[in-house]
This record gives C-alpha cells, structure tokens and sequence, in this order.
C-alpha cells in the first residue's frame, strides 16, 4: 500500500492509526504503508540517535541514512556516527553545505552573532536541496526534549514533505533503557556530561538539551524542524 495518493495524504488517519503502536511496530507498519523511495532518514549521530538507527535497521535494512555534516561537529561525533554505521550496517549518505557559505560563517562566527543564520546556512539549507527528492521525512525527536516537540504528533505535514516521528511519545526511561536492552554503544560524550550534542561552539554540557545555544535566550532548535514565526 501507498499511503500517499497523488499529493494527497490523510494525516488524521495515520495519526489515529498509528498513535496506539509501539515505536517498532510504527516503524513496521510505516514500510507497508510507505514506498522506501519516497523516504528521507535522518540522524544526527547524537545521544538518542542509536535508537530509531537500531530499530530501522531492523526493519528495512536498505534504508539510506542521511547525515548533516555542518564542519562544526565534535570528533567524537564522526567516530560515532562511524561506529554506528558500522556495527548496524548502515549506509549512511553525508550532507554538507555550500562551501562559501559555510567559510563565510567561520571567518565571520557567525555562530556567535547570529546562530539562527549559521544553522540556517549550514543545516537547514543544504538538507532542503535534499527534501526536494523525498515525500516523507523520519527522525528521530522526542517530545520531552523541548516545549516545542512536546506539541507534535507521530505525523504532521511540513511545506511539501510528511515527518514521521515514531519516537515521539516515548519517555525518558524507554530512551535510557533502550540502550541496556539492545547493548548499543552510547555517544562518547554523553559519559562526559553532554545530554544533548550538536556543534562544538554551541554545545555545553547540560542535561537533556539545556547544554545547546546555552547563551541564546529561547533558544532550542536548530532550525531543521522548527523556525521561529514571521
């Protein structure tokens, strides 16, 4: 089955429909109801990655996933997102941003005057050049994590593309014990006191995200899934 017909999708069905399964089972029936090439998989290779990574790999190994090299990431970061790849046999596609702009953005810091900018440059711009060849986008975000995700369902319809969120209901707990159950590795720095890992310069340690654009009032997102109104 397709559940997109056209550019025609029933977003209150699905939601109802899927809102009483488990994350897996979501992941499971959402490659019944979905065609793989219409899917776009993303990950940050960050604390609570490992978890939608585990579970699709379970369901449709052949999945591409794809990851948004910004050139501010930690080491620790890339050796994760390698060891992941790896040990889950992942295929794993990087993103990377125009190189001007990104140069641009490190001789002006851009992260530090304007952080909405830089992550708008060096995230957000260059997945949407990726979007345009998909209809529905997966990842990975969980509402307990900010007031912002705490307000989306396991489906909603953003610009011209589906996200599917199978984890977004999942509590703290299910997240921390997912990890003892299936024996995955956990991101280096968790250990070291960092919740939540995004770009060096704007990442400290802190729990759950409060150690992201720590000096940035409000804010919490980088832009991928959430931009501030007009």
């Amino acid at each position: 089955m397709n559940a997109i017909q056209g550019n025609s999708v029933n977003l209150k069905y699905l939601v109802e429909k899927y809102r009483l399964l488990s994350p897996l089972e979501r992941i499971v029936q959402f490659y019944r109801d979905f065609r793989q090439e219409d899917v776009l998989v993303t990950s940050s290779f960050g604390t609570s990655s490992a978890i939608l990574l585990h579970q699709i790999a379970q369901v449709n190994p052949t999945q591409n996933i794809h990851y948004i090299d910004t050139t501010y990431l930690f080491k620790e970061t890339h050796d994760y997102k390698d060891q992941l790849s790896k040990l889950l046999n992942l295929n794993t596609i990087t993103i990377t941003p125009e190189q001007w702009k990104n140069d641009f953005t490190s001789k002006d810091k851009t992260y530090l005057n304007d952080p909405d900018l830089c992550c708008s440059v060096n995230k957000v711009e260059p997945l949407n050049e990726v979007k345009k060849d998909f209809k529905v986008w997966v990842s990975g975000l969980m509402a307990f994590q900010t007031p912002f995700r705490k307000n989306l369902d396991v489906f909603e319809k953003s610009g011209n593309i589906i996200k599917f969120y199978p984890l977004i209901d999942v509590q703290p707990y299910f997240a921390r014990g997912y990890f003892t159950k299936y024996n995955l590795p956990k991101h280096p720095l968790l250990e070291k006191g960092y919740a939540s890992v995004g770009c060096t310069h704007c990442t400290e340690k802190g729990e759950n995200r409060s150690g992201r654009w720590m000096n940035v009032s409000e804010k919490t997102e980088c832009g991928l899934h959430y931009r501030k109104p007009d």
